[in-house]
């Protein structure tokens, strides 16, 4: 895909800005299109360790979709989940976490219905959704690495959702419903595809760029020694505070 990010939407670093921590996101980035870690990309990482460069990762993934990875690639450092939403520590427990508010969460619901897009509601750290048959269910699995939880309705949850996808497979209708999930919640929320085929909608407060601050401060790197990778617009927002940012081609 052609880069989500113009030139004028990142700094480049200074000549003698020494590379320090390197934070990725996963999907269309760190994986391939199957979902697979390969060889090579844990080969690169293990260079980054030996050079003494720190690793992190940022992700629309829930905390639990982040783990096998991280475990992986030893990360030792605080990882971002639920694009920015959830900053969860080497050990896996939770640092902070943001939600969406109800009234917010509700409107967003309704819309995707309204516009016939299938929703996903992540809370209570399970992925529930209303069709284990619908658009690219059989692809999170394989992402996530668990099953979701089939539910007749999201009331229950309305308080306490980290964050809910618009799943679709008819990429310009989706593309279209961001535009008007953007115009609708305007600042109650973030919304952006994270895929062509998944819209989040996540908190406010809740973005990459937020997330790779938080990253940076706990490892103790200033911004202008941290590179950021990634392919899709939920991206920008790290891009446009990194050191150095580099878009997937």
């Amino acid at each position: 895909m052609s880069s989500p990010a113009g030139p004028s939407e990142h700094t480049q670093p200074p000549k003698t800005a020494a590379l320090r921590l390197l934070i990725s996101d996963i999907d269309g980035t760190l994986v391939t299109p199957d979902k697979i870690l390969t060889a090579a990309a844990q080969a690169a990482v293990q260079r980054l360790d030996d050079a003494g460069v720190g690793f992190s990762i940022v992700s629309a993934r829930p905390p639990r979709g982040m783990q096998a990875l991280a475990t992986t690639l030893g990360v030792r450092l605080p990882f971002a989940a639920f694009n920015g939403g959830s900053l969860v520590g080497a050990d896996f427990h939770t640092i902070s976490t943001k939600r969406l508010p109800a009234n917010v969460a509700q409107a967003a619901l309704a819309l995707l219905a309204a516009r016939q897009v299938e929703a996903w509601v992540f809370a209570d750290d399970a992925w529930r959704l209303l069709d284990p048959n619908g658009a690219k269910v059989e692809r999170e699995r394989l992402a996530l690495g668990f099953d979701p939880t089939v539910v007749g309705g999201f009331d229950d949850v309305v308080e306490r959702i980290d964050k809910i996808v618009g799943v679709s497979d008819d990429h310009d209708h989706l593309a279209a419903v961001e535009r008007e999930m953007q115009a609708q919640l305007g600042g109650r929320a973030n919304a952006s595809r994270s895929q062509p085929y998944y819209l989040d909608i996540t908190p406010p407060d809740a973005d990459k760029g937020r997330a790779v601050r938080a990253i940076c401060e706990h490892a103790g790197v200033p911004l202008a020694n941290t590179v950021v990778i990634g392919d899709m617009r939920n991206d920008v927002a790290m891009f446009r505070i990194a050191g150095l940012a580099i878009a997937m081609g």
